[in-house]
């Protein structure tokens, strides 16, 4: 059953498609896609259907809508950080620069449209979850050429790392990502009050640190050799 937003207000809004993407972001990100129908999304906006394919044409046009207008602005912000982190020097701080260019945009603006806060941040989780063919779509014209410039930029910086293990790291980076600005209430809870999860300037740090370092390790096929078994004598 599909969970209405908490807002009780089903009054025709000013700027009726301002009040359907809210009303959708808010059920796909509780929901999830498959789950929300155009009717769900009509009723949460105070609007009809008709409203939301008029705007939109379909549910899938709405999807992607939602996420032109998040990341859109936080792929710029990207993108120019990561410009400005290829031009340092050093190969230590540049990497450093790199993941602290993928990372920033997500926290700080979080509490903004360009950034999609925890709301949008709870949406892209969900999408990737769910598994649906149309969401993948849209994830994958949104974020693929961002995401191909930020591996390329790190591969510059670690070369001995082959890429597809630089691909490997970046989506843990990702995974990582999602779980610090949808659960911070976790860290807080498990470090019993001496770190706040909340706060996001830590967080940064931890992350950037972190996901530096796992850059950084050898490649799985360059890792120390296993001991090898003692050579017994024959007798």
């Amino acid at each position: 059953m599909v969970r209405k937003p908490t807002s009780k207000k089903t009054a025709r809004k000013p700027n009726m498609r301002e009040a359907i993407l809210a009303a959708a972001e808010e059920l796909f990100a509780t929901n999830g896609f498959n789950a929300v129908s155009v009717r769900d999304i009509a009723h949460a906006a105070g609007a009809n259907p008709g409203s939301v394919t008029y705007h939109f044409t379909t549910k899938d046009g709405l999807l992607l809508e939602i996420y032109r207008r998040h990341c859109g602005p936080m792929n710029l912000r990207r993108s120019e950080l990561l410009a400005a982190a290829k031009r340092v020097r050093d190969l230590q701080d540049r990497l450093e620069a790199i993941v602290r260019a993928y990372v920033v945009p997500a926290f700080t603006s979080g509490s903004d449209l360009a950034g999609g806060g925890a709301r949008f941040t709870r949406l892209r989780a969900v999408m990737s979850a769910e598994g649906n063919e149309v969401a993948r779509k849209i994830i994958a014209q949104t974020f693929d050429d961002t995401s191909h410039a930020f591996i390329d930029a790190v591969h510059e910086s670690v070369p001995h790392v082959p890429r597809t293990e630089i691909v490997w790291r970046s989506h843990f980076l990702l995974g990582a990502l999602y779980y610090s600005l949808v659960t911070p209430d976790r860290v807080s809870r498990l470090s019993r009050g001496e770190a706040d999860g909340s706060d996001a300037a830590s967080a940064i740090e931890q992350l950037v640190q972190a996901t530096v370092a796992a850059f950084q390790a050898p490649a799985l096929d360059q890792a120390a050799p296993a001991r090898r078994r003692p050579v017994t004598s024959k007798t």
